[in-house]
This record gives structure tokens, C-alpha cells and sequence, in this order.
């Protein structure tokens, strides 16, 4: 069974390596009495951090303190272990009053660890969100209003509506993530957040991650013509449709719908959707896929990696690539495993 390893950086194998085994000057551990803590994510979730840090404190004015010195508890892999590290040693290093350090991104961790896989961004977005949260543990401490300063903390992502049940994501927090990081698709929404990364259901549910993204970016297509496209996971890619000016239609993008391209097109979006969604999704997990061949609407594929020999290699076949298919390329697409 070949298993895919993730490419981290020689700076962020190094980091994790020396974070483990205590060496003198990392940062795993606790402070005691902080000045401000922060948590963030969940031990179900596979990804959770506590962060704290402490403050040279200003005599007489609270917006004066320094970050001296900070330390994490993190549960988690190699790159979440290595971005709380990379995390404290900017701080530490860069002399961060607590409001200048909101400005920290997860880019600038991402950065400092000379880059993160794709799938393991949001390692570094737990960062900058446990550091955010400490710094507003600091500010209710030292009395210093943040609003006055017009920064928004974000009570109200807590009890907003959940859109991803599996690691309890909420739809102001993930509307907000994806304003930051410019998130414009799923897999762009689950690398960064995990949103949609585990059972996927919350992906084209009304009020999903589809939905939300078309929302927050302004997406607006017209009505798609009824007993063409047929359900909603037939239209999902080719929603957004309008005149050509010459009787046909095209779809977003210009790329024409299911039912106007030829074989060749047809083939080149599964191929599409098959390298830009359905293989980054299963590759998080050590696996992937072969296509072995396409006849009028059948895909014939093999799985491998990872999945190659798991014993529900046929029920992910069904329910993960079959349906991303059906609702990126076209409702009449069926898996065939081989």
C-alpha cells in the first residue's frame, strides 16, 4: 500500500522535531499567571490549541504593553505543532503590543515556516485565531475596550448557525474567514477552515458552503431551465448561466452547460473535477484515484493510496466521487469501480 507523506519544509519538520523533544528555546508549555489565553478548535475536531502569553506591562497605559514571552498547548500533527511555534517566535521576536499582533495573518506563519501543504493551511489559521482570542483575554483584563479602537471581536460566531455539524463551524465565523483569505471555492474553504472536510453533506446543502460562497462573492445566475438540468447537484457547476447571443447558452465562465458539450469537453470537465476537487479531498486522507476510462456517461475509476485497499473503497467511489461528479459535471454520471 503506498502511502502519501505530506512535503513539509526542512524549517517546519525541524520546528516540530525540537518542539517534542524540549529544546531549549521553544515554546511548548504553559505560563503561568498569562496575561492573556486564547483557545481555539477542538480534540474531536484532531485539531486543538491553547495559547498564552504574557506582557512587559506599561505603567499607565495598557495599549503600551509588550508581548515578552508566549507559549502554546497544542493537539494536533507536524504542522500544527510547527505554526504555535512559529507563531510564539514572531511574536517574541517582532516586540508585539497586543493590538499590533492582531495584524499577525496566518500567511505570515505560512511564511516563517517557508510554506505549508495546501491541505494543512488551517494549522496556521488556528494560530491567528487562539491569538486573537488571548489578545481579547488581555484587553477584558487590562480594561481596554476594543471597540473604541474599532475592532470587532466576533462575539456573536459562537451561536451563529452552524453550516458545518461535523466540527461545529458556524456561518458567521466561516462568512468572515472566507472575506480573509479571499476563500473562493470548497476545497479552498476546507484547507483553510476544515469546514465541509469531513461527511461533506454541508457542501451543496441549502445554506451550505456553496451557498454561502455565491453569497459572500456576489454569484447570481439566472433560473436554470427546468427538466434540463434536472435536481440541484446537476446545476451546481453550471448554474450561472446566460444567453450567448447566438441561441445557445453558456455556462460560468463561458464554458457552455451538460447538455451542448461534445464528448471531448465532456470528458476534460470530469478530468477537471476529478484534479481540482475529488483528488486533494482524498489525498488528505494518504489516498487517490485513476480514471481508467470514460465511456458516454460512465467513469471508470480505481482508487489508490490509502484508499486503494480500504474495505469502504466502493462506498467512497459512491458517495464522494460519484456525487461530486454528479454535482460538478452532470446529474447522469456514474462511478464504476475497477
Amino acid at each position: 500500500m503506498k502511502i502519501v507523506a505530506w512535503e513539509y519544509s526542512e524549517k517546519t519538520k525541524q520546528l516540530f522535531l525540537d518542539a517534542i523533544h524540549g529544546k531549549p528555546g521553544t515554546h511548548l508549555g504553559e505560563i503561568e499567571n498569562p496575561d492573556g489565553v486564547g483557545e481555539y478548535g477542538s480534540i474531536i475536531c484532531g485539531d486543538a490549541m491553547r495559547f498564552m502569553f504574557r506582557c512587559d506591562k506599561h505603567p499607565s497605559d495598557p495599549l503600551q504593553d509588550v508581548i515578552v514571552e508566549a507559549k502554546y498547548l497544542t493537539f494536533g500533527c507536524t504542522s500544527a505543532i510547527a505554526a504555535s511555534e512559529a507563531l510564539c517566535a514572531i511574536l517574541e521576536g517582532g516586540r508585539y503590543t497586543p493590538i499590533k499582533a492582531l495584524e499577525i495573518r496566518n500567511s505570515d506563519i505560512v511564511r516563517y515556516l517557508e510554506g505549508l501543504p495546501v491541505q494543512k493551511i488551517h494549522c496556521s489559521v488556528m494560530g491567528t485565531e487562539a491569538l486573537q482570542a488571548a489578545v481579547f483575554d488581555w484587553a477584558r483584563k487590562r480594561g481596554v475596550d476594543l471597540r473604541l479602537l474599532g475592532i470587532d471581536i466576533h462575539p456573536e460566531e459562537e451561536h451563529g448557525r452552524v453550516i458545518c455539524k461535523c466540527f461545529s463551524i458556524t456561518e458567521p465565523y466561516l462568512r468572515r474567514k472566507i472575506r480573509e483569505l479571499n476563500l473562493r471555492t470548497i476545497p479552498e474553504v476546507i484547507n483553510a477552515t476544515k469546514a465541509g472536510g469531513a461527511c461533506m453533506t454541508c457542501h451543496y446543502a441549502p445554506g451550505g458552503i456553496q451557498d454561502l460562497l455565491d453569497e459572500v462573492w456576489g454569484r447570481k445566475g439566472l433560473p436554470v431551465m427546468a427538466g434540463v438540468l434536472g435536481s440541484r447537484g446537476a446545476a451546481a457547476n453550471a448554474a450561472q448561466v446566460r444567453p450567448a447571443g447566438d441561441g445557445h447558452w453558456l455556462g460560468e465562465g463561458g464554458e457552455a452547460p451538460p447538455w451542448q458539450i461534445s464528448p471531448y469537453q465532456f470528458v476534460k470537465k470530469i478530468e477537471k473535477a476529478v484534479e481540482e476537487y475529488v483528488r486533494p479531498l482524498l489525498q488528505q486522507d494518504g489516498g487517490d484515484i485513476e480514471i481508467v476510462d470514460i465511456k458516454n456517461n460512465l467513469v471508470y475509476c480505481r482508487l489508490a493510496g490509502a484508499c486503494g485497499g480500504c474495505q469502504g473503497a466502493a462506498q467512497t467511489l459512491k458517495l464522494m466521487v460519484e456525487r461530486t461528479l454528479k454535482d460538478l459535471v452532470d446529474e447522469r454520471i456514474r462511478v464504476i469501480q475497477v
